[in-house]
């Protein structure tokens, strides 16, 4: 089992070192990283030609678009994805693989924990994925941390939402992916990441987020299940 991980990034100079350093280090070493210039115009272009990455290009500006560049061009069998202010536990890797091997699962997520905000704990993804699964019936991918089966990918790629306004990401990859097989959660599999949206734009995490969960919603229950074969 050989591990592509895809880091979309945006002028993320200040954090991309040691999001790049964490996956580095990993007691498992991923098979590839992939990090996506979004159009970057600082220097995180240059730093990360210092490390072991594939850096690949998307001009078309936004997550979604990324995170699509991305996973179309991973070479290997299992995607997985971070946020480039994120930094990945030793195994991360290592865990990702164990779940893949002992579970039948076609993606899986884990926690998130901030590390630059008061609340130093998973306790607010693990309420929010609680909360998304009984809506959904399915547990919740947290782009900050998740991963995929290429072969799920390569099915639902085609249904994904193009704009970033018109869903909230995380929820649309769920739902189309968890009309191919089942979604995992692994409590352990922690990831850290930044509050920095969540401090500086408050707004955007707190009410856009919810306005866009509504639209996904909505989205999806348009969506007949026989879409995806």
């Amino acid at each position: 089992m050989k591990i592509s991980v895809v880091v979309p990034a945006y002028n993320e100079e200040k954090y991309i070192r040691k999001c790049l350093q964490s996956l580095i280090d990993q007691e498992e070493k991923p098979d590839e990283i992939i990090v996506v210039d979004n159009n970057c115009k600082d220097k995180t272009v240059e730093i990360c030609k210092n490390f072991p990455v594939r850096i690949v290009r998307e001009k078309k500006l936004g997550i979604i678009a990324a995170r699509n560049k991305g996973f179309n061009s991973a070479l290997y069998n299992i995607i997985a994805r971070c946020d480039a202010d994120s930094i990945a536990s030793p195994d991360w890797t290592k865990k990702i693989k164990e779940n893949f091997k002992t579970n039948s699962i076609v993606a899986l997520s884990g926690p998130v924990k901030f590390y630059d905000f008061p609340l130093k704990s998973t306790m607010l993804s693990n309420g929010y994925s609680t909360v998304v699964k009984r809506i959904y019936k399915n547990h919740v991918l947290i782009g900050a941390n998740m991963a995929l089966r290429k072969s799920a990918w390569e099915k639902i790629r085609n249904e994904a939402a193009a704009k970033d306004s018109h869903v909230h990401e995380d929820v649309d990859i769920t739902m189309l992916a968890g009309k191919v097989g089942n979604i995992g959660f692994d409590k352990k599999m922690i990831m850290l990441t930044s509050a920095r949206r969540m401090k500086k734009r408050p707004h955007s995490f707190f009410v856009q987020y919810p306005v866009r969960l509504l639209k996904t919603y909505r989205r999806h229950s348009k969506i007949s299940k026989s879409v995806i074969k």
